[in-house]
């Protein structure tokens, strides 16, 4: 990841992720927080949640957007627009202005689409092919490390100095990262494309994702896998109740190893797609997953703290994998609506398995949710790495296609004209038309005198 980092163009662009990935982790679960101490109710805590996701249905149009405009100064302006929609969480003083957090949680969610499709092109246009895996796995990295400590700062911080506080801390964040991004060389201008009508330039993304062969098989695969993979988020507080019997709060024990999870999976990521390809460490990533839930249907602790550093490492795989190929097998025109649309397909079956996790732990046993959770992602990931062949590892020859057997072509039947040595056709007419003299023998041969 050194070389990544040297780059000074990535150093500008790290540094202002920095910021606003510490603005958003801090804002996630304090929003939710709040909402809770308004309304004293954990359904309509829990719906804050919800409204960050619902802008999701909106990724096609966002993606149109963002393709529209130019990456940098289009990023520039989104972080600001997103440091400004936090303005009105300084209105907010009682229950009866909890639709101002869940509006503001909304128009968030809709940012956050945003700002991820225009990283996505502007990481395409600042850093080289070849140079995509690290720049991606770096970005994981950081963005697990913050997960580790960003929701507890954010709580603490909320609690010490209110909701206002937090909002004020998040616009600094988010202005702090347009700033310093202002600063970015301009990349080279990218040729104009020819414009269709707005419906088909809205689902171009999506079209785009299902002509792809490498594409559609890891939306499909991790789809799959995505199906199971939220349940997880319901039934690890019935594996610490029921099975470890333990308080709640020990969840929060978990959530940080499987961080540590984290940091060492967007550290590894690199070097799996330069040796696996972009399918094949997603399909690492999904099967890995696998034996973390099984080992979670045994209550055991040390179990339980191997199953989730081995989930917290399949995260980080995942993305990177997913949005390197993206990058790579992706028209730069079209990057941010294939972006936008992959996020809205992957997060659908997240927020459905989230759901249905929390009915279902209520009805079966946790213990068979978390072996329904291995048996799938073991599929999943098993589909995604009959795949792998789709996104050769970058930097590897690419494989030759079968040409078809060619049948060889019908020999002429010799004839003894054709022979060496033996006259021809127009031999013998020449020999003919012009007798031999020789020795006075018409056609006969000469002899000679000794």
């Amino acid at each position: 990841m050194r070389t990544i980092l040297r780059r000074p163009d990535f150093r500008l662009l790290f540094g202002g992720l920095l910021a606003s990935m510490t603005a958003e982790s801090i804002l996630l679960l304090a929003l939710a927080i709040w909402v809770k101490d308004l309304t004293g109710s954990d359904g309509l805590a829990g719906a804050t949640i919800f409204a960050v996701i619902a802008p999701m249905t909106l990724a096609p149009l966002v993606g149109w957007v963002v393709d529209r405009y130019p990456r940098r100064p289009f990023f520039v302006a989104a972080n600001v627009a997103t440091a400004a929609l936090l303005t009105p969480l300084f209105t907010v003083h009682d229950a009866g202005d909890v639709w101002v957090v869940y509006l503001v949680a909304a128009l968030y969610g809709l940012s956050s689409i945003t700002l991820g499709a225009a990283l996505s092109g502007l990481i395409r246009e600042l850093v080289p092919v070849e140079l995509l895996a690290e720049a991606n796995g770096v970005l994981q990295t950081v963005r697990q490390g913050i997960r580790l400590v960003g929701p507890l700062v954010g709580a603490a911080l909320y609690a010490a100095l209110g909701g206002w506080a937090l909002a004020g801390i998040g616009m600094v964040g988010f202005l702090t990262a347009a700033a310093v991004v202002t600063a970015l060389p301009a990349p080279q201008q990218v040729p104009p494309t020819v414009r269709l009508r707005w419906p088909a330039e809205l689902g171009a993304g999506l079209r785009h994702l299902a002509g792809e062969p490498a594409l559609r098989r890891a939306l499909l695969g991790y789809g799959l896998g995505s199906l199971v993979m939220g349940f997880s988020e319901s039934l690890i507080f019935a594996y610490v109740d029921q099975g470890l019997n333990r308080d709640a709060a020990f969840v929060g024990v978990l959530v940080t190893v499987q961080g540590v999870g984290g940091l060492l999976g967007g550290l590894c990521s690199p070097t799996l797609v330069r040796r696996l390809g972009e399918v094949g460490t997603l399909a690492a990533g999904v099967a890995f997953f696998s034996p973390a839930a099984l080992a979670l249907a045994y209550p055991d602790l040390r179990l339980g703290f191997a199953a989730v550093l081995l989930a917290g490492v399949s995260l980080p795989l995942t993305m990177v994998g997913l949005h390197t190929l993206i990058q790579r097998r992706t028209p730069p025109a079209l990057v941010g609506r294939v972006a936008a649309a992959t996020q809205a397909v992957v997060s659908g079956p997240q927020a459905f398995s989230i759901g249905a996790g929390a009915l279902l732990v209520g009805l079966l046993d946790y213990r068979l949710l978390f072996a329904l959770v291995g048996v799938a992602t073991l599929a999943a990931g098993s589909y995604l790495w009959r795949g792998r062949h789709l996104s050769a590892p970058p930097g590897a020859p690419a494989p030759t296609p079968p040409t078809r057997p060619t049948l060889p072509a019908p020999r002429r039947p010799v004839e003894d004209t054709d022979r060496p040595g033996l006259p021809t056709p127009a031999d013998r007419r020449h020999r003919d038309s012009c007798p031999d003299t020789t020795n006075g023998r018409p056609g006969g041969a000469a002899v000679r005198r000794g």
